[in-house]
């Protein structure tokens, strides 16, 4: 019988401009060569929750890697004060995020037990990087759980100093799986729709899929937002859609 055994632990690798990075590493303890997934975490920064996703990868036979994004305000700073100074900031910008997203590919490409395949996924904030960064790196796969301001800019009054990436589209480097809820407002179905016109355009190889009864942040086990029933139906789509690009 298998064992169903993982070891998680914090290690550091080298993101953009050779900085030290610290991440969260979850790997299964016996498994055969695998694929890797880099989780992107959301806005609120590198928290517990996921940490939590991060080990769930791990569950199910991948080796899991997730960066933490906020690591130049401090490493093993407290993930709420961390995320408040680079809110400050304008959030990570999008050369950084691509730097760091790439050194965390490569640890995980190195690795003995790894097959080569990668891929990203990402909430919120997250969600627009992991789109970024299959626009901008050779991934295996991606997933882009309601990524805001891909097709519009922010509204006036958000803090994070970004800007649309949908002109990236033809730069795609992989199948793309998107994840929304159809009470979201950023983004909103009609953005999710004018993406995925994009991406047909773009001749792009991609599968939306809307959870009614569901607006942002709906994984987000430890916020109002969760949507346990809209979680559930996306979770399968994930493993699906992983076990067909990264096994």
């Amino acid at each position: 019988m298998a064992s169903d055994a993982i070891r998680a632990e914090t290690i550091r690798i080298t993101g953009n401009g050779g900085d030290e990075l610290e991440a969260y590493f979850a790997r299964p303890l016996e498994v055969a060569a695998g694929g890797g997934v880099v989780v992107i975490h959301h806005m609120p920064g590198y928290d517990e929750e996921t940490k939590e996703i991060t080990r769930r990868f791990a569950d199910h036979g991948y080796l899991a890697l997730c960066p933490n994004l906020y690591s130049r305000e401090g490493i093993g700073r407290d993930p709420a004060e961390a995320a408040a100074v680079a809110r400050e900031k304008g959030g990570v910008p999008d050369e950084q995020l691509v730097g760091d997203v790439r050194g965390a590919i490569e640890h995980l490409r190195a690795l003995a037990e790894s097959n080569g395949k990668v891929g990203t996924i990402g909430y919120c904030s997250g969600g627009r990087q992991s789109l970024l960064a299959a626009c901008s790196l050779p991934l295996d796969a991606a997933v882009d759980c309601y990524g805001a301001f891909v097709v519009n800019e922010p509204p006036e009054g958000v803090p994070l100093k970004v800007h649309p990436i949908v002109h990236l589209v033809p730069d795609l480097h992989c199948p793309l799986l998107g994840l929304f809820g159809a009470e979201d407002t950023h983004p909103a179905p009609e953005e999710t729709a004018a993406l995925g016109r994009a991406l047909e355009e773009a001749g792009k190889v991609f599968e939306f899929h809307t959870f009614e009864n569901a607006g942002h942040a709906f994984f987000a086990v430890n916020r109002d937002m969760y949507r346990p029933e809209a979680a559930n139906k996306a979770w399968p789509l994930i493993w699906d859609f992983f076990g067909r690009t990264l096994g």
